[in-house]
C-alpha cells in the first residue's frame, strides 16, 4: 500500500479518536447545565406549607397559614430577612437593607409566569396607594435568561418599584429552609420595619388579599 493510501485510514483513525472526546465532553457541559438548572430549582421547591390555621413546615416554625393561604408570625417570633442585594433588571445596584425602617413588600415573578400577569395590576395600584405609608415594593425577578423580557413586563404594567435581577434563583437560596421561606412563583413576603419577615402567600394576590396581608404590619409601632 502507497503513502497515500495509507494517509486517509489515519486521519480516519483520528477522527474516531476525537469523536468520543467531544461527545464526553459534551455530555459533562450538559450534566454541569443540569446541576447549574437543579441548583435554582431547589430555591423554588414546589412544597406546601398547610392550611386551615395549621402550623406550617416541620419543627418549630412559628408560622400559621391561615384558610386564605397567608402564613403569618407574631412579632417576637419572627426571622430576619437574608441580604438581598445585587443589580436590578435596569442594571443599578440596590441593598434591600436599605429600606429598614419601612415595610416591605417583597414579591418574586417572571416575565414567562401567567398569575405573575394576573397579580400585578394588584401590587402596582396597592404599591402607589401605601407609598405615604411607609410601604416599600421590591421585585425579585426570576428565571427570565435576559433583563428584556422583565423590563418589558415592568413597561406593561406601570411597575414603579425595582426588581432584583435573579435569573438562576441564588437569591432564594439565602432564606432559610422551615421559614417563611420563597417556595413557588409568585411568592410575595410581608418584612416588617426591622427587617424581619412577617408574612407570606404562595399565590397570585388579588387586591383584597394583598391589603388584608400587609395591614396588620403596616399597624405596627
Amino acid at each position: 500500500m502507497s503513502a497515500a493510501s495509507r494517509a486517509p485510514q489515519c486521519s480516519n483513525r483520528a477522527n474516531r479518536t476525537s469523536r468520543p472526546h467531544r461527545t464526553r465532553t459534551a455530555r459533562a457541559r450538559g450534566r454541569a447545565a443540569l446541576l447549574t438548572a437543579g441548583t435554582a430549582a431547589a430555591a423554588l421547591v414546589l412544597t406546601a406549607c398547610g392550611s386551615g390555621g395549621t402550623s406550617g413546615g416541620s419543627g418549630n416554625t412559628h408560622f400559621i397559614t391561615g384558610s386564605d393561604g397567608i402564613a403569618t408570625v407574631k412579632k417576637s417570633e419572627r426571622k430576619p430577612a437574608p441580604d438581598l442585594s445585587g443589580k436590578t433588571i435596569d442594571g443599578k445596584q440596590l441593598d434591600l437593607a436599605s429600606y429598614k425602617g419601612k415595610v416591605v413588600v417583597l414579591n418574586v415573578w417572571g416575565s414567562w409566569c401567567s398569575p405573575c400577569r394576573a397579580e400585578a395590576p394588584n401590587l402596582v395600584k396597592v404599591a402607589k396607594e401605601t407609598a405615604p405609608q411607609g410601604v416599600q415594593f421590591v421585585g425579585i425577578n426570576t428565571r427570565d435568561t435576559s433583563p428584556q423580557p422583565a423590563q418589558q413586563f415592568e413597561k406593561s404594567f406601570g411597575v414603579p418599584y425595582p426588581s432584583l435581577y435573579d435569573p438562576v434563583g441564588k437569591l432564594m437560596l439565602r432564606f432559610k429552609k422551615g421559614t417563611l421561606n420563597p417556595q413557588l412563583i409568585p411568592t410575595t413576603l410581608v418584612i416588617d420595619r426591622d427587617g424581619k419577615i412577617a408574612a407570606r402567600a404562595l399565590q397570585a394576590l388579588s387586591e383584597e388579599k394583598l391589603r388584608k396581608m400587609l395591614a396588620p404590619v403596616v399597624a405596627e409601632k
